[in-house]
């Protein structure tokens, strides 16, 4: 009788956790799952290693909450962000602009192809080191040196967007007699859409990573700064600290402005 009831007992837990395993399964929740599981992988990792060099995520959380209230990381993070937000705004519509005529104009594309081609070869740090040199060390040349480096990639994007139009829908503009602004908006933009939101994503990480060389080569303030002084003292649970910080910060962009602003502009679909 007992080895009955311990059976039953066991086969509705058995169901129990399989349901509950394909309710946490669905695809909105698989995100959450996958950060718990990064964060059992990296605590695991830390334990086995028992190394000042690989702190767990218990102690990179506490120098995390000590930097937010002596309010040195919201300083040194609120620095970064208004650079990113400049930066990434200019090169933006400098690249997007670039890109869309060069992508109408054959002309242009063949005689600005090689000038894409040499900057997006320059390495990021010799362009950060000429702007320093050229302008001097001065919040100009930071912002500057950014949008060199970003802004290539952007007109390489739209570029190509823009040579994919489908021009049976833009002979209708025409047909239609619709103006220029009105072409943009109806029948150019969502057509450009998924390569906008793309240089978006990608302008995003590859700008904070720029910055944050230029921070650390040339200017007394920032997240890129923090990190050259706590690599000089070998604080790698800081280093973390301010890593977890910026991305929290990105992630919550990405979530909160990029994807509500892909689903509206796909809601069409």
């Amino acid at each position: 009788m007992r080895i009955v009831v311990r059976g039953k007992r066991w086969k509705t837990f058995s169901l129990r956790f399989l349901r509950d395993f394909e309710f946490m399964t669905q695809s909105k929740y698989l995100p959450i799952l996958s950060i718990f599981a990064f964060l059992i992988f990296w605590f695991g990792l830390a334990v086995f290693l028992q190394s000042r060099l690989f702190p767990s995520p218990k102690i990179v959380a506490r120098v995390l909450w000590q930097q937010c209230e002596s309010g040195e990381l919201p300083y040194h993070l609120g620095v970064t962000l208004l650079r990113l937000v400049v930066s990434f705004t200019i090169s933006m519509l400098l690249g997007c602009g670039i890109g869309i005529a060069l992508g109408r104009s054959e002309k242009l594309n063949a005689f600005f192809d090689n000038w894409l081609i040499i900057f997006l070869n320059i390495p990021a740090l010799v362009t950060i080191i000429l702007c320093y040199v050229w302008f001097g060390l001065n919040e100009s040349a930071a912002i500057l040196a950014v949008i060199l480096n970003k802004v290539p990639n952007v007109i390489v994007t739209l570029r190509e967007g823009t040579r994919a139009l489908d021009k049976e829908l833009l002979n209708m503009a025409k047909c239609y007699q619709f103006s220029r602004m009105k072409t943009l908006r109806h029948v150019i933009l969502p057509q450009l859409h998924p390569f906008l939101m793309s240089a978006t994503r990608s302008g995003l990480a590859l700008i904070w990573k720029i910055i944050l060389m230029v921070e650390l080569l040339g200017r007394s303030n920032g997240m890129g700064y923090q990190l050259h002084l706590f690599f000089q003292w070998f604080d790698i649970a800081s280093i973390l600290a301010y890593t977890v910080a910026f991305v929290s910060v990105i992630q919550a962009l990405e979530f909160w402005m990029l994807k509500p602003l892909d689903n509206r502009a796909l809601k069409w679909r």
